[in-house]
């Protein structure tokens, strides 16, 4: 018989807000050390920039040979969930370097490209009726709404309803000694106009190498704290982003411009949870049951179930063929649709929870060859303890808590386990599945019947288990740097 503390954990709020990857704070270390990322366009000869105007098919440029106001409009999607501190500081740390390669983009022959970008930033927290009774005093779900303060003024956003809770305020103090913000909805610039304070350059990643105010901006803006529903929605909550008919996407000045490259980064530890029939989280054919009761209860075990389909398990507790299904979460192909309907490219990164790269591309864009989703296997979780070869980490290990009960919480095994290199865990995190085949459904395959290679790669997935994001973060500028064209 197990201990009241690890069953105590099964009242439904402290659940939802808790499941995640880790209850560490988060690290305070720096950077990867690594110089900025450099984009370089494609060259001019290759196909041309498939976006611009909607009714000419052209692309407005700027005066000059080699000038083009390339127009990049880039969407952060960032789990907010109580187990996302140290990540937000990794995806913090390493933002400069995406906004430096953006300042400093050139075309083949080396001359400057006016990169004209829009970068909003959003959470995963589109609402869901389990999380409800559980919002701080004065809290709403953000549902797609852009986040555009400092983190330092929403510090309380950082201090997750869980009981303990877990203090994650470092994943904002360390990026942002002095609160920056943009003027408006979302961060801007082209050139040397943009719509953020006018601050010194500060090395704010570590790396040797002052970051502009814009870099900086970004890095202020982009800790959304852990304090939001651990039922995470990233699907719709980038729908809802991205909506023409949203204020931010109106007006003279909109983040959604018509012609531009779209770039979508979605980083959760968590299945989507995007429902589209609520009653599904009532629904007992969805719950996973209690260990210890036998009963069936609401966990995140229910975005996995109602969300995924596999054959299996066999002998060893592996599926095969996992793949989205079902009509009470949002069909995928509904994001799918929407993405591929727009007149623009769309290109995306998901920092998700998938093993580790091992290998990537070393030209642009810079895609995984080896690890990640190549390695990625559906399972159960596993017992004993992580060092003699289960799942379970060793503090959940020495509270008593076993595969069973980390199969009740998630329905499905990790996808990785992130380690510190330092004898310590950076968390745990579940397969993408719906993810996954959004982002994938971008790349551009081969036509047989031409024979040629007309292949494109438009999705980019790193895993959030990595203590080092810049790899990831270098990839979506690959993917931009390989879909925007400079025209004359």
């Amino acid at each position: 018989m197990v201990d009241a503390w690890r069953w105590g954990l099964t009242s439904f709020g402290l659940l939802v807000w808790v499941s995640g990857c880790k209850e560490e704070p988060p690290s305070t270390d720096g950077g990867s050390g690594e110089s900025g990322i450099v984009l370089t366009a494609a060259d001019e000869s290759g196909p041309i920039l498939d976006v611009g105007n909607a009714d000419t098919g052209t692309i407005n440029c700027g005066e000059g040979v080699g000038q083009c106001d390339d127009q990049v409009d880039l969407l952060f999607v960032i789990d907010n969930s109580g187990s996302m501190g140290e990540e937000q500081l990794n995806l913090a740390l390493n933002m400069p370097k995406l906004v430096r390669g953006l300042e400093e983009l050139t075309d083949a022959m080396g001359n400057p490209v006016a990169a004209n970008v829009h970068i909003m930033v959003t959470t995963t927290d589109s609402g869901n009726p389990l999380c409800d009774p559980y919002y701080k005093p004065g809290r709403s779900p953000e549902e797609g709404t852009p986040i555009s303060s400092a983190c330092t003024d929403r510090l309380d956003r950082f201090t997750s309803v869980s009981m303990p809770p877990v203090d994650a305020e470092g994943a904002c103090t360390t990026v942002c000694p002095t609160p920056l913000a943009p003027e408006g909805d979302f961060i801007s610039f082209n050139g040397s106009l943009d719509n953020v304070p006018d601050v010194a350059p500060a090395d704010v990643d570590g790396d040797g190498m002052d970051d502009s105010p814009a870099a900086q901006t970004l890095s202020c803006v982009g800790p959304q704290g852990i304090d939001g529903c651990g039922y995470e929605s990233p699907l719709d909550s980038m729908l809802q982003a991205l909506d023409p008919g949203a204020p931010w996407n109106q007006g003279s000045d909109p983040f959604l411009r018509t012609g531009s490259l779209l770039a979508v980064a979605i980083i959760t530890d968590e299945a989507d949870c995007s429902i589209v029939d609520e009653s599904v989280m009532a629904d007992a054919a969805f719950q996973e049951d209690h260990p210890e009761t036998g009963m069936a209860q609401p966990t995140s075990a229910i975005c996995w179930n109602a969300g995924v389909s596999c054959d299996g398990p066999d002998g060893n507790g592996l599926y095969g063929n996992c793949e989205s299904t079902g009509d009470r979460l949002r069909p995928v192909q509904e994001y799918v649709d929407f993405l591929q309907d727009q007149n623009r490219r769309v290109v995306m990164l998901g920092i998700v929870g998938i093993p580790p790269v091992t290998a990537r591309n070393p030209d642009p864009p810079y895609q995984p060859t080896a690890g990640g989703l190549f390695d990625l296997e559906y399972r159960d979780w596993r017992d004993p303890d992580y060092a003699n070869g289960g799942d379970i980490l060793p503090d959940d290990w020495n509270n008593m808590i076993d595969a069973s009960f980390k199969q009740y919480q998630f329905g499905i095994g990790p996808g990785c386990t992130g380690e510190d290199g330092m004898g310590g865990f950076t968390g745990q995190a579940i397969p993408p599945v719906r993810i996954k085949e959004v982002c994938q459904a971008l790349d551009v395959e081969d036509d047989p019947a031409t024979n040629e290679d007309e292949s494109d790669i438009r999705c980019c997935m790193e895993s959030i288990c990595d203590t080092d994001f810049s790899p990831a973060l270098r990839c979506l500028a690959g993917l931009i740097q390989e879909n925007v064209i400079p025209v004359e």
